[in-house]
């Protein structure tokens, strides 16, 4: 187990060795720029979340005292709220995913900058690693490394600030429970926090136990994909050949092999997505039902209106969903584990042939061995 962490620790730094290049390098500036840019509209976002929190309240306090002006008044005031959350969406689609599109160039270029240098490609297989389909590794889990972080990032700090910010809702709106034991009066306070806290935890911890294999199963499922489809780039490569194959059976071979593999790591990454799925889906349906059994007691009591029940429930999904942020990007973070550490495999094997080259100056480029599919 500290081995195979050494190993993982290892295969970060290299990849993080060339990534942070977009946020350190030339193009910091911008980076960072845009960044900043999508730290203020998830903060005006809250704000607006937050405001709508209110309105949920005073919304079904007026329909609960059949209150027709104050309803139509908040009507009327859900029209700004809207608009701004609907704006802000927006904007943090475009600053997400420009972000991701200038990360991802800066990436690629480098890891084709790379990859061609010296006609290190040609190189690869005589060293040591677990390189292969070097050009998917460039094309696909190049995105996946760079999309997966900016977004996880963004949400991991919005989940933080709403959980203060909702947490304090929780505190104010649910107050103190008292509960009757064998004759003593026993006084929670910001039991609705508690509760939450409780309720997350527990959630987080099923999901990371039966979950905890799901970023081994999909790094073998993408290897298996990634060796498919070279086995069947190879075989029409040897179509377009003239003249007679002699490996024309072995290659057709190969490639049903290849299909056999994808198959069973894609049955495989589906018994992980059951489990995860089960427990995510779990968590999503329980959530709300959960804070309105912990509010029934005080509404019922008289000491809670409507308005601050559904008020609760909301604040009460809101800080769930941020304490449980791992649950909700479990997949997605085993997706990006998965794609950094075969950049960083790729990354190692080029720096290994590097260094051969550097000890062999005498040899010409020209002498690399012929060119395979990797």
């Amino acid at each position: 187990m500290q081995q195979e962490t050494k190993s993982n620790h290892r295969l970060f730094s290299r990849f993080w060795l060339s990534a942070s290049g977009f946020w350190l390098g030339k193009s910091a500036n911008t980076s960072w720029l845009l960044a900043a840019g999508l730290l203020a509209v998830g903060l005006s976002q809250l704000v607006v979340q937050y405001r709508l929190n209110y309105w949920n309240r005073d919304f079904f306090n007026a329909l609960g005292g059949r209150d027709a002006a104050d309803l139509w008044h908040q009507a009327v005031m859900f029209v700004p709220l809207a608009v701004l959350s609907i704006g802000l969406s927006v904007m943090s689609v475009w600053g997400r995913m420009t972000t991701q599109r200038n990360w991802r160039k800066w990436l690629t270029t480098h890891l084709l900058s790379v990859w061609l240098t010296h006609q290190r490609y040609r190189w690869l297989k005589t060293v040591d690693g677990e390189y292969k389909n070097a050009e998917y590794r460039i094309a696909t889990d190049a995105r996946i490394a760079t999309d997966a972080p900016v977004d996880m990032a963004l949400g991991l700090v919005t989940a933080a600030l709403t959980a203060l910010v909702f947490a304090d809702v929780l505190w104010n709106v649910g107050g103190s429970f008292t509960i009757a034991v064998a004759g003593i009066h026993i006084t929670v306070p910001g039991y609705l926090v508690i509760g939450v806290g409780i309720y997350s935890a527990v959630f987080t911890t099923a999901m990371l136990a039966i979950g905890h294999r799901l970023p081994a199963v999909i790094q073998l499922q993408t290897q298996a994909e990634a060796e498919f489809l070279a086995a069947a780039n190879s075989i029409r490569t040897m179509g377009e050949e003239t003249g007679a194959v002699s490996n024309e059976t072995e290659k057709q071979r190969a490639a049903w092999v290849a299909l056999r593999q994808v198959l069973l790591r894609w049955r495989q990454l589906c018994w992980q997505l059951m489990g995860t799925t089960m427990v995510s889906q779990t968590d999503l349906l329980l959530a709300p039902v959960c804070a309105w059994l912990l509010c029934a007691p005080k509404y019922l009591s008289g000491a809670m209106t409507l308005g601050e029940l559904t008020q609760a429930s909301a604040a009460f999904v809101a800080v769930q969903a941020a304490f449980n942020w791992l649950v909700d990007n479990y997949q997605r973070l085993s997706d990006w584990r998965a794609a950094v550490y075969r950049i960083a495999h790729l990354l190692l094997a080029l720096d290994a042939v590097a260094r051969e080259r550097e000890t062999r100056p005498d040899e010409a480029d020209v002498s690399a061995p012929a060119t395979e599919t990797q």
